[in-house]
């Protein structure tokens, strides 16, 4: 799933309210159907990475609003979202830099650091949905939607669209929700997102989509689930840290360490942009 302005339930408190009676939903089912869902230890480290997620959001916002302005001054370009084909393009457009957004998060051992933070919970569940990473101002994500204002769209209009992707993948973050039938083909749903936070080898690196999944159809990274295997969540090979600094830093303490470490800056620039 992107993090970097994850606003939706901040700014309408009514989705707010939705998202937290899904949680509850979701909760109550996992107890009467005998599912380990919800850890709360675990869940209890999420809010708290969510609670310095929401912090940092709002120093991302004061450095990155006179950029987005900047570059819609120097746009090339003007679109007038006046009617419904302006707003397909300008969803489209926005579904495919989320896209390479979120396939480079994974590619990129610079971006991993933010977006690992997200991965690295072991259950599934719309708790899950809100462990994002407090470092997205610097480790670039924010450049993927730039273009799209400087093209010449809005920048209200391509946040907003942004944050819509966004809340609607808060839905995905889910076990009580089986697969839906033709929707499979082309929105992201449930079913695929939980390929995505799998480590089963067959899943790694896999179904990258925000609200579509046709990208990944195009692009060869789409993927079902494996047969016959129980999907396990979380960073593979690393064991769960319920200390939420550990969660939300670890990334790039590891990353500097093994800069650090590095005998050349070739090798230096290998491990910073490097696969992680």
């Amino acid at each position: 799933m992107g993090e970097f302005l994850y606003q939706a339930p901040a700014r309408h408190p009514a989705l707010g309210i939705a998202f937290l009676s899904l949680i509850a939903l979701e909760f109550a089912w996992s107890k009467f159907s005998g599912r380990d869902v919800y850890d709360l230890t675990e869940t209890g480290t999420t809010i708290l990475v969510a609670i310095g997620q929401g912090a940092a959001r709002g120093l991302t916002a004061i450095v990155l609003v006179p950029v987005y302005l900047l570059a819609y001054r120097n746009r090339l370009l003007h679109f007038e979202l006046a009617g419904a084909g302006a707003w397909i393009t300008l969803f489209i457009l926005s579904e495919f830099s989320y896209y390479w957004f979120h396939r480079m998060s994974h590619l990129m051992r610079w971006m991993w650091a933010t977006h690992s933070v997200h991965h690295s919970s072991t259950r599934l569940n719309f708790i899950a949905a809100t462990r994002l990473g407090w470092t997205n101002l610097f480790s670039g994500g924010w450049l993927f939607l730039a273009p799209l204002v400087w093209l010449g769209f809005e920048p209200a209009a391509v946040l907003g669209m942004f944050a819509a992707n966004l809340a609607f993948q808060f839905l995905l973050h889910t076990e009580a929700v089986g697969r839906l039938g033709p929707l499979e083909w082309i929105l992201n749903t449930p079913a695929h997102h939980r390929v995505h936070h799998a480590v089963n080898r067959a899943c790694l690196d896999r179904n990258f989509g925000g609200v579509l999944i046709v990208f990944d159809r195009m692009f060869g990274t789409f993927a079902e689930a494996p047969e016959g295997e129980a999907l396990i969540y979380g960073l593979g090979g690393t064991a769960p840290d319920h200390n939420p600094f550990n969660v939300a830093l670890g990334g790039w303490t590891s990353l500097l360490r093994d800069i650090l470490r590095s005998r050349s800056p070739g090798e230096a620039w290998r491990t910073a942009f490097g696969r992680p």
